[in-house]
């Protein structure tokens, strides 16, 4: 038992739970990348070594990536009403996972060439809830990595302060087949639908999460 004992304090001394992400992109090694799929999306074959916490380095490990190009999130907020626009459509995606496929989100988008994230959440504000909203709306909350264990996507997430009282109907590109519906509801009804398990597309869950803990910073400053 003291055997035991010892070892995990020495460990525990080793690893001083401070010192966090002690590794940086100079202790990995890309050795080859070797396309596997192109469609829309892509898979890549990467063999990739890297250093370890108790010294030396892996063996060249294979790890397949799904490639996809980075998106924007946005979460258009209502600060005089009060209220968020939502929007509701098929995800092919969320067939598998068994529940309804027709996913309550908040607007998003892939960049096109040249764009800059900022012009992807004006874009694509008017393209799926006819929203019309400037730069000066516009507010940057965080770039976060969606499921980094497997897929290269990065969301960077904005809120838009807009007037949503003329917000309703049905957008979408038509040469993207989208089919886009636009719901406008309280703050407070959104967020028990996120606790009542009905919100489950994870970029709305973390906009969600973020306005109910800044909203009051949005309201101050309308």
């Amino acid at each position: 038992m003291y055997l035991i004992f010892n070892r995990i304090y020495m460990m525990k001394k080793k690893f001083n739970s401070n010192s966090l992400l002690r590794f940086n992109r100079n202790d990995f090694t890309i050795h080859n990348i070797k396309r596997c799929f192109q469609g829309f999306f892509a898979v890549d074959e990467y063999h990739v070594s890297h250093k370890k916490y108790q010294g030396g380095e892996t063996d060249v490990l294979i790890r397949e990536v799904f490639e996809r190009e980075d998106a924007v999130v946005l979460i258009p907020y209502d600060p005089v009403a009060d209220t968020v626009v939502l929007i509701e459509q098929f995800r092919i995606g969320a067939v598998r996972y068994g529940g309804n496929p027709w996913l309550l989100e908040f607007i998003a988008g892939m960049f096109k060439e040249g764009e800059h994230p900022e012009g992807v959440a004006i874009r694509e504000a008017k393209e799926e809830a006819n929203l019309d909203i400037s730069t000066n709306s516009l507010q940057k909350v965080m770039t976060y990595l969606s499921t980094p264990g497997g897929v290269s996507e990065a969301i960077h997430l904005f809120v838009a302060t807009v007037d949503s009282s003329n917000v309703s109907g049905v957008y979408g590109l038509e040469e993207e087949s989208e089919d886009i519906l636009t719901h406008v509801v309280s703050r407070e009804h959104a967020l028990s639908l996120l606790k009542e398990g009905k919100i489950t597309n994870a970029a709305t869950v973390i906009g969600l999460q973020w306005l109910a803990l800044n909203y009051k910073e949005l309201q101050q400053a309308s």
